[in-house]
């Protein structure tokens, strides 16, 4: 599991106002009823993300993120990737997500997150998605759906290799990549060692994708977390570099 239960996203290096904070119903592109949570920037920036959260899915940590980048000026929407499943869109500490992660299928997981991207879309002029561990491998998955996206974020992704739901590797998409990506990764992270990134970094290198790829050092899996106080200056980072790539004007001195 990426974060503990209890976890919560650091504070963004901006801290402004969030608008119309809300659960959300989505209409997928099948028809199927999606939940999900959004805020708005009440200082847009002209950027937009879809969230794509862990295994947990719309865990209260997501809620809380999409409040954060909506104060930094970025309109936010995190959808529940087992809204089709779950029963409930709340993951309290006994919620058991290996059913749930093992019923996700590819093209019904594009489907929801093209709503995510519909419900932004007539709001900002730049769209991003932005997801963590198996979210972040369907965010970077998300270059190559066709959803016009100005960029594809990743924190911790798994980037090569099977994966137990089928879904396909970011390394092997690559070549259908259209926009710039964004990889964050923990350099303690045992779970995805350097050898896995730098595939990935080749592949992109291979089909000319612009693209940039952080490790913070002595970080491990899941350090974006403001209980995580041994990583914060990761974390900090880690908002500035997401900031940075959508394009959102901050004022370094204030992370």
């Amino acid at each position: 599991m990426c974060f503990d239960i209890d976890a919560r996203p650091p504070p963004s290096p901006i801290r402004g106002g969030a608008l119309d904070a809300q659960s959300v119903t989505l209409i997928s592109r099948d028809g199927t009823k999606v939940p999900a949570y959004a805020a708005a920037a009440e200082t847009p920036s002209g950027a937009g993300v879809v969230i794509l959260p862990d295994v947990r899915g719309l865990h209260p940590y997501y809620e809380e993120l999409v409040l954060r980048f909506a104060e930094a000026g970025v309109h936010a929407v995190a959808v529940d990737l087992f809204g089709r499943t779950a029963p409930s869109a709340h993951r309290g500490e006994g919620f058991e997500h290996e059913p749930h992660v093992m019923q996700l299928k590819a093209e019904a997981v594009d489907d929801d997150v093209a709503a995510g991207a519909a419900f932004l879309r007539d709001r900002v002029e730049r769209l991003y998605t932005a997801g963590f561990c198996l979210g972040g491998r369907i965010s970077l998955l998300q270059a190559a759906s066709g959803l016009g996206l100005a960029g594809v974020i990743g924190l911790y992704p798994w980037p090569v290799g099977p994966h137990r739901t089928g879904l396909p590797a970011p390394a092997d998409e690559a070549p259908r990549f259209a926009c710039p990506v964004l990889a964050i990764y923990g350099g303690a992270d045992a779970g995805i060692p350097a050898e896995h990134h730098e595939a990935f970094d080749r592949a992109l290198d291979d089909s000319s994708i612009e693209h940039r790829t952080v490790v913070y050092e002595g970080a491990p899996h899941s350090f974006f977390d403001r209980k995580a106080t041994d990583f914060a200056e990761a974390s900090a980072a880690a908002w500035r570099e997401m900031l940075d790539f959508m394009g959102v004007a901050h004022s370094p001195s204030r992370g």
